[in-house]
């Protein structure tokens, strides 16, 4: 939906509808106010200018993913056990400082503009990706992906702009086309990575993310609209707000929500620096093959998840998220079992396609069922905190499935995050049955 208000002679945009036409709201006008017209802001266009900037990010982010155990063991990390631990640290380091910075970013998003924040992520990581091919020790790397993860998050930007433009009936395939750019860039960015890492070495392969994240921010400056004023807001009002955001984000469809996105990043992180290493033990495999693999593995992956994506996506919007989402995280742990089993490197690679499928359901049907009960006004900083608590599951999840790899082996993290996801799913049909997933929404405050 969308609303340009005028409140003290300033104009105000909330949204577009489905038609990408403006649509009046009475939220925020004072009396003797009124509504003033404003060229209307395609929603489509946005979403899919944010779509290609967000592969082309994507892309960047993951080149490294499937040589990162290998580029460690070169620059100091000698034995296996020294690089499953270095790169789960390198991991879970910058999933620590965004744990932090989501919400302050969201914050600011929400008094800032969206569209900024998005920049802002973009051209950050341009530079730290950038100088990750030149340093010369594991502790370098460590300190620059903090950095990272201190500056940037272009999915949560992404997807807060997208979340506060799309029309409410939308949401799902709004929120599924942005999760799909994220499953087609790492689709691609662990295959790219793997065959660059193999031809042009692990440094060069860094300056050419780095140029990726350069293109994305510069095609979202020069193609995406926002016409965002923040709304005023006094000191009662400001703490009226933060104490019904409170009880709102302690409502049980949001704690679930905020579980989901915690063991979803968990399980995803939780494998990723093993899994290279993993590779090369099932094949015997020299380290520029399994890089190769891997990225094989991960861009089927891609694959599958942005088909998931956009049919469940679509499928959510039509026979409600709450289903997909359940079906998504069971199906997940699933297939995270028999990984743990596999004896041949083209066993993982087909499961992993497997996951993709599960994967490319329950992120976008959690964030259109956040997005559904959450005031357009503050969807920065909501979508700031499920980040947050993603990130901690990010940052948690590598050192766990690092730390049981080197004591346990291999395929126990595999069966371990299998086993967390399906007691998620427990939990999830649990509060299916029982209605416990309400919806209620956010409440909204009037001004004065």
């Amino acid at each position: 939906m969308v609303a340009i208000l005028r409140v003290s002679g300033v104009n105000y945009y909330r949204g577009v509808n489905s038609r990408g036409m403006p649509e009046p709201s009475t939220d925020l006008l004072q009396d003797g106010d009124a509504q003033t017209a404003a060229p209307a802001i395609s929603w489509r266009r946005n979403l899919y200018a944010l779509w290609i900037a967000q592969v082309l990010a994507i892309v960047g982010f993951t080149l490294r993913d499937s040589f990162l155990p290998f580029f460690l063991k070169d620059i100091g990390a000698d034995e296996i056990e020294s690089a499953t631990l270095w790169s789960g640290l390198v991991q879970a380091g910058g999933a620590l400082v965004m744990a932090f910075a989501a919400p302050i970013w969201g914050i600011v998003a929400d008094r800032k503009g969206r569209k900024p924040m998005v920049l802002r992520a973009m051209f950050a990581a341009m530079v730290t990706i950038g100088l990750m091919g030149l340093v010369s020790a594991p502790w370098q790397l460590l300190a620059l992906r903090m950095v990272e993860g201190a500056f940037t998050g272009t999915v949560v930007a992404s997807t807060a702009l997208v979340a506060s433009t799309a029309p409410r009936e939308r949401l799902g395939y709004a929120l599924g086309m942005i999760q799909t750019a994220v499953f087609v860039g790492a689709s691609f960015g662990p295959f790219l990575g793997g065959v660059m890492a193999g031809n042009l070495g692990y440094r060069p392969t860094f300056f050419v993310a780095s140029g990726f994240l350069a293109l994305a921010g510069v095609l979202v400056h020069f193609t995406v609209q926002e016409r965002f004023i923040p709304a005023p807001h006094g000191g009662a009002r400001v703490l009226a707000a933060v104490k019904a955001s409170q009880a709102w984000l302690l409502a049980p469809v949001m704690v679930a929500m905020m579980a989901v996105l915690f063991v979803s990043r968990f399980a995803q992180m939780g494998v990723r620096p093993i899994t290279p290493l993993y590779i090369a033990e099932l094949g015997d495999l020299s380290d520029a093959r399994a890089a190769s693999v891997t990225g094989l593995a991960y861009g089927l992956l891609g694959v599958t998840s942005a088909v998931a994506s956009i049919v469940l996506g679509r499928q959510g919007d039509r026979a409600g998220h709450q289903r997909i989402l359940f079906f998504s995280v069971l199906g997940a742990g699933v297939i995270f079992l028999p990984m743990a089993l596999v004896n041949a490197p083209w066993q993982m690679v087909v499961l992993q396609a497997l996951f993709g499928i599960g994967a490319g359901g329950l992120i976008p049907a959690a964030n259109a069922l956040i997005a559904e009960r959450t005031s357009p006004d503050r969807r920065g900083a909501v979508f700031g905190v499920t980040a947050s608590v993603g990130a901690i599951g990010a940052f948690i999840g590598p050192l766990v499935g690092a730390g049981i790899a080197a004591t346990l082996g291999f395929p126990a993290t595999f069966a371990f995050t299998g086993l967390v996801l399906i007691t998620l799913a427990v939990g999830l049909g649990y509060a299916l049955v029982t209605k416990r997933l309400s919806n209620a929404t956010e409440p909204r405050l009037a001004v004065d």
